[in-house]
This record gives C-alpha cells, sequence and structure tokens, in this order.
C-alpha cells in the first residue's frame, strides 16, 4: 500500500537513522561526501528534505557556525534534528519545499539527500529553477539521491506509480511515498535546464549518486 508521505516517515522516525546507514547501499559515505563538497567559508546553507538531519550531523563537523534553514514535511522528523543540533543556528520550516519561498541570492549552498526520488520531471525542473535563484552567485547545489542508470527502470518506476495509485484511488497529484528515481542523466540535464552551468556526477555508490551543480 501506498502511504502519504508524511504519515510514512511519521511512522519509521524512531528507525531511521539506523536504517539509512546500515541498510541503504552508500548513505553512510554518501553523507561524508557531501558535507565535504559544502564551500568552505558557507555561511548559509539550504537543507531541502532535511529530516533527521543526518547530512547536517557531517555537515555541522566541519562548518560548525553554519546558518541551516531546513524544510521537512514530517514535524516527528524536526523535532529529532532539534533535539540533536540544539545549539546550532538552525530555522527549521515545516512544509513542503515546493511551496516555500527560498528568496533570491540567500544561500552559499542548497542541498538534498534521498528525499527527490518520489516527483516527476516536471516538478523537479520547477524546484531546480528556485533553487538555482535561491543562491548566491557562485554557490553550489549538492543532491545525493537514488537513480538509476537504465531508462526503461525509470519508465518502470513511473508506470508502476500510476498503476498502484489508481488501483487505491490515491490522487496523482498528492504527495504519497513511492519511489520513482530518475536515471543520472535524466538528472544531470534537468538540473542544466534549471540554469546551473557547471553539473556533474561526482561519486556512486550502489543507487546512491552524489551530484555537484555551480551556479
Amino acid at each position: 500500500m501506498i502511504e502519504e508521505m508524511s504519515q510514512f516517515f511519521t511512522a519509521r522516525v524512531q528507525g531511521y537513522d539506523e536504517h539509512m546507514l546500515t541498510e541503504v547501499e552508500g548513505c553512510r559515505e554518501g553523507y561524508i561526501r557531501m558535507a565535504d563538497l559544502v564551500p568552505e567559508g558557507a555561511q548559509d546553507a539550504l537543507d531541502l528534505g532535511c529530516g533527521t538531519g543526518l547530512e547536517l550531523d557531517e555537515i555541522f563537523k566541519r562548518h560548525p557556525a553554519l546558518r541551516v534553514t531546513g524544510i521537512d514535511l514530517t514535524p516527528a522528523m524536526l523535532d529529532k534534528l532539534r533535539q540533536k543540533h540544539p545549539g546550532r543556528e538552525m530555522t527549521l520550516i515545516c512544509g513542503s519545499y515546493f511551496d516555500v519561498d527560498f528568496g533570491l541570492a540567500q544561500y552559499d549552498c542548497a542541498v538534498s539527500f534521498q528525499s527527490l526520488h518520489h516527483f516527476t520531471p516536471e516538478e523537479k525542473l520547477g524546484l531546480y529553477r528556485r533553487v538555482f535563484r535561491a543562491l548566491r552567485p557562485g554557490g553550489v547545489y549538492i543532491e545525493c539521491d537514488y537513480m538509476v542508470e537504465d531508462p526503461a527502470l525509470e519508465a518502470f518506476y513511473f508506470a508502476e506509480n500510476a498503476r498502484l495509485r489508481a488501483e487505491q484511488g490515491i490522487d496523482p497529484a498528492a504527495f504519497a511515498h513511492y519511489d520513482t528515481p530518475l536515471t543520472v542523466e535524466h538528472q544531470l540535464e534537468l538540473l542544466r535546464r534549471a540554469g546551473f552551468s557547471d553539473v556533474k556526477k561526482t561519486w556512486r555508490e550502489g543507487n546512491t549518486t552524489l551530484l555537484l551543480a555551480q551556479r
């Protein structure tokens, strides 16, 4: 059964960190590698789908004074993040990053870790364009996510998502948890179309893939 997005993560918040670190191939290393890509001297960061802050655990080790705006749908996950980093300068927003206003030229970097593989290419393109505008000149967007290599596999997941939603009477536009990963090349193409000038894959382990895009 496909579950509503926030309900899905609320039900799993207690074991989420352990699951991501020990059961999802590439994530433990991915958190470290993402932190390594945050620019030296960065002052303000935007975290899309920050969850319990596993990526921030590593980022704060390298950039303890970083000011972070984190956005997530699940109150229970944001509560856990607050408990983990009570002394950090964080603005945490409970809501959808498709709806929150990021502002213009507000951030030195933006990150997203294992959050965007539930959405369509059109939704991602619109989001990436907003992220591009929210970054300061020279800023970077870093995404580590579930991606595939075969376009046929990408098409299969989207077809299955549509079929299951129809069978279960779920609105096609509703935020529901079902993985619809894009290919790495499709992801890179969307970032280029959004305006990023230098876009590349920097690392991959299993299906966990790290992308870096320069404004």
